[in-house]
């Protein structure tokens, strides 16, 4: 119903009038009529008419530019249709982050609204109500997953501007950094992980420091337990469980010296596993994985982590801690004991150098004393001749 004072506004048939029937304003925009002779007409709403002309004008722009923005899509609908089309050919591992930051945090927060009617007015107020409990990398995902899923809704005409590429993702919360075994806790892990199945796997990890993903992903056919020639027992770590296979860099593929207890353990782990084999009977399925389920399927990283967790509880070791920290052990306990950095970084497969100190900086403890002991002992001897 039109009241007294309606007034038509812009062009054509365009209107903006108040609806007292809906307690809001309204915008009309005439699209002709049909072959019956009825009035072709689609309406905004508002509870201002400066909102309604905002509403008006970007309702223009797609009729003019052809897209036709559903009303009933949402974005639940938009950023669901994004994790089942636009991650094709991606790693598991990312497109289950994906679904579960989306899932988690994107669906309950905003997910009901419109996605014609999101502005990037609601985008910023929900990341800033992430941002009291999200860290600031979990916050960024969340954007980018939102960005990429309205980009995907623009190339299908389903809206007319991605308002996510008008926000920047808040500062959150500080991460949990990583920390690193000391040599009494890293003894305390060893001998309670000699009750666990995880045994072989955490003392390969943290007398190696590769990666959690390149352990379960490591085959019999790339561990060498026997000397043969000059190569003392190694492995080969050359798998990953990412996508392909593929180590996460060409400098991550390296070949690794196996200390003597890794060496005992594997030994007594591949014994156990024959014997694994046989209980499991035709329910045994021949991954060749050195690290593996009883009946021979890969780990579940999740289930590594509550093992790990246990592991560390029974050893009596205060805090939270995840497997891969096994590695920040492995970088810490070497450079406590005066291994250079440059060979740290061979060891763990990091290209240069600068990654080693800027992911590992803290468990890190570079030569960096030398000059103070010479300076002192020049001073000491100069000292002691005058």
């Amino acid at each position: 119903m039109t009241t007294a004072g309606s007034k038509r506004r812009g062009r054509g048939d365009d209107a903006i009038y108040f609806d007292k029937s809906k307690g809001s304003y309204v915008g009309a925009v005439s699209l002709g009529y049909t072959a019956a002779g009825a009035r072709r007409r689609r309406k905004v709403y508002g509870k201002t008419k400066a909102e309604v002309r905002d509403k008006l004008k970007e309702l223009r722009t797609e009729i003019e530019t052809g897209i036709t923005s559903s009303a009933r899509c949402t974005v639940t609908d938009t950023v669901r249709r994004w994790l089942d089309v636009g991650l094709k050919g991606r790693d598991p591992h990312t497109i289950d982050k994906c679904r579960t930051l989306a899932e988690n945090h994107i669906v309950p927060a905003i997910g009901a609204a419109k996605l014609r009617d999101l502005t990037a007015d609601d985008v910023d107020d929900w990341l800033e109500c992430k941002a009291s409990e999200l860290a600031t990398s979990t916050l960024q995902e969340l954007l980018s997953i939102l960005r990429r899923s309205i980009t995907l809704a623009q190339r299908r005409d389903l809206v007319a501007r991605n308002v996510a590429s008008l926000v920047t993702a808040p500062k959150g919360t500080e991460g949990r950094p990583s920390k690193a075994l000391t040599m009494d806790q890293a003894d305390a892990v060893l001998t309670a992980a000699s009750r666990s199945r995880l045994h072989a796997y955490i003392v390969v990890s943290l007398l190696t420091g590769i990666r959690t993903e390149e352990a379960r992903a490591l085959t019999w056919d790339r561990v060498h337990l026997q000397q043969a020639g000059e190569m003392p027992p190694h492995i080969e770590v050359w798998r990953s469980v990412r996508a392909h296979g593929d180590t996460k860099t060409k400098k991550s593929r390296r070949t690794l010296a196996l200390p003597p207890q890794a060496v005992d353990v594997l030994k007594a782990h591949k014994a156990q596993q024959a014997k694994d084999r046989l209980a499991a009977g035709g329910l045994w399925q021949d991954t060749g994985l050195v690290f593996c389920t009883q009946v021979g399927t890969a780990l579940d990283a999740a289930n590594v982590r509550r093992g790990f967790r246990s592991v560390v509880t029974a050893a009596g070791t205060a805090g939270s801690w995840t497997p891969r920290e096994l590695r920040h052990s492995f970088v810490s306990l070497l450079s406590a004991h005066g291994v250079p950095v440059e060979s740290i970084a061979r060891l763990v497969g990091h290209a240069s150098t600068t990654i080693t100190e800027s992911v590992y900086r803290k468990e890190l403890r570079p030569v960096l004393t030398d000059g103070a002991e010479v300076i002192g002992s020049i001073f000491t001897r100069t000292q002691s001749v005058s």
